[in-house]
């Protein structure tokens, strides 16, 4: 029996109809062989972050048991490329650096491993500025970012990732009370049985 281990992915996008676009990429991602989703975080409404002259985020994360490969950075890079092939497959265009996204998979973790190693071409971003970059997990930018920490935080909560000296759930606490209040606004849970998001009720 080949190795497995837990995988981190986490879901953006902005263009379109973002909410169907993280739906329909979660059964995409459940679809990939040898894949197993073991949870979906609540879907976010989220500011946008860098270029803010954009329309407000769709963001949410996957729990993925995946095979580890033989070792860990051909494990991350082989669930990369997978990723990489759902983004151009839902019509991901070519953009400058935080700009506008019609679907964003972006590996946060990959077990407890820390890895940096330079990405094969077909695990390379379309966005020229991102292609050339190296993989680093844990994601490089993940634990200053509220909109990649909140849903994780749902998944993994007690996680320490390698190098970050704090669980998710106290960097969603230590983001959450340096954010504006409305900064990561949760919309709904997932539910399994219809495989998509259903609406929060609203507040009285």
């Amino acid at each position: 029996m080949s190795r497995r281990t837990r995988a981190a992915i986490g879901l953006g996008s902005n263009v379109g109809d973002p909410e169907a676009a993280l739906t329909a990429a979660v059964a995409a991602i459940a679809a990939l062989p040898d894949t197993q989703v073991l949870g979906v975080s609540d879907l976010y409404a989220t500011v946008p972050v860098g270029v803010e002259d954009q329309a407000e985020f769709r963001n949410a994360a996957v729990l993925l048991d995946v095979p580890a490969g033989p070792d860990p950075e051909t494990g991350a890079i082989a669930l990369l490329v997978a990723l990489k092939s759902i983004e151009r497959a839902f019509g991901r265009q070519e953009r400058g650096r935080w700009g506008p996204r019609e679907i964003d998979l972006d590996l946060l973790l990959f077990g407890d491993a820390e890895i940096r190693v330079e990405r094969p071409e077909a695990a390379r971003s379309v966005d020229p500025e991102k292609a050339p970059r190296l993989l680093e997990v844990p994601h490089a930018l993940a634990r200053e970012r509220l909109f990649v920490v909140a849903p994780l935080a749902d998944l993994v909560p007690d996680a320490i990732p390698p190098g970050w000296g704090e669980t998710v759930s106290e960097a969603r606490e230590r983001l959450s009370a340096a954010s504006p209040p409305n900064a990561v606004r949760p919309l709904g849970a997932w539910d399994a049985a219809a495989r998509r998001w259903l609406s929060a009720p609203a507040a009285d």
